[in-house]
């Protein structure tokens, strides 16, 4: 009989359990996206005024268009003038600190303007702007 001779501890493969980093990576991944805050968009492009004073909103999350056919628009679908008020009170329970953009289009009728800022703080959001281009 044969004697076998070891030099050392056998050597085991070893390996390297990732399930606990795949659990942080999801993790992080559901809290990134139930954190983020999305920005709704109007849904149609319009030809805004021009001014000098122009200058950038940072908090803009409810965002409302007003067509050059007096057509109003939040979350790319048209309203009526009476929905406005029900529509930005549903976005704003949903960002509580979150302003309002109105894109008015130059050709847009002053008193729908009017009519749409006036739900918005029926609505109670005071922080109503108007956009315009950068001259």
């Amino acid at each position: 009989m044969r004697k076998r001779f070891s030099t050392g501890p056998q050597e085991e493969e070893q390996e390297i359990n990732i399930t606990p980093m795949l659990d942080v990576v999801f993790i992080m991944l559901i809290f990134f996206i139930v954190t983020a805050s999305f920005v709704k968009e109007a849904g149609v492009e319009v030809n805004r005024p021009d001014a000098l004073t122009a200058t950038n909103q940072a908090k803009a999350s409810i965002l409302i268009a007003i067509d050059e056919n007096n057509q109003i628009w939040i979350d790319r679908r048209p309203v009526q003038l009476g929905a406005v008020r029900a529509n930005i009170e549903r976005l704003h329970a949903e960002n509580p600190q979150g302003t309002i953009v109105i894109q008015a289009d130059k050709k847009a009728v002053t008193e729908i303007l009017i009519g749409v800022m006036d739900a918005a703080r029926k609505a109670g959001v005071t922080n109503v702007s108007i956009a315009a281009a950068k001259q």
